[in-house]
């Protein structure tokens, strides 16, 4: 993957350009995780592509060498309760600019998957499909789903009964099938159980 992106916006005089992603918006449970990376163009990472395209001992490998060769990077999170308060899309945002904001030199331009740029301090450019075009988006991309499945691991030791390390938290027909039978769990997103009947909520 070339870093013909962000070159294009350092020959408009960007200085320190960092690529934003979030991992987690369709899930059921857990919060949405979000990472941001600074990259040296002149750092190799082989391999580096859209996390959903890698397999996961890959994404654990590519994990290791963004962290090791990155400027900087950030992770950060939204919690279920912003989930619900603000909405999924509202509450991804809010973690990129958290992920963002940990960021070492501060940006001055910031590359965000997706066709939604909201609240950032610095200029942004949303680009559609930015994880297989953007190196610094594809890394961040990375990022968010290995520190989010790693999370994904924690939550289903808390709560074995949903079956979280296997789907990752995702509406699969055995978690919403455990949904029913157990009922939600606080770290369950109530605005995503609409397939439960009301009697179910409680």
């Amino acid at each position: 993957m070339k870093f013909d992106l962000e070159n294009e916006y350092t020959a408009k005089g960007y200085a320190v350009i960092a690529g934003t992603d979030e991992a987690g918006r369709g899930p059921l449970c857990g919060p949405v995780c979000a990472a941001a990376v600074i990259l040296d163009p002149n750092a190799e990472i082989p391999g580096l592509n859209d996390s959903k395209k890698l397999t996961e001992k890959k994404r654990e490998q590519l994990y290791a060498l963004i962290v090791e060769n990155a400027v900087s990077y950030g992770i950060a999170y939204a919690d279920v309760e912003e989930i619900d308060e603000l909405n999924i899309l509202n509450a991804s945002q809010l973690a990129m600019r958290r992920a963002v904001a940990m960021l070492t030199p501060c940006p001055d331009l910031v590359l965000v998957d997706g066709n939604v740029a909201r609240g950032f301090p610095m200029d942004t450019v949303k680009v559609i499909k930015g994880d297989s075009i953007s190196p610094s988006i594809a890394a961040a991309s990375i990022l968010a789903k290995v520190s989010r499945d790693r999370l994904c691991m924690e939550l289903d030791k808390a709560y074995p009964m949903y079956g979280i390390s296997a789907h990752k938290g995702y509406p699969t027909k055995a978690h919403m099938d455990a949904v029913r039978k157990y009922g939600p769990a606080p770290i369950h997103r109530k605005t995503f159980l609409k397939f439960l009947s009301k009697d179910e909520h409680h």
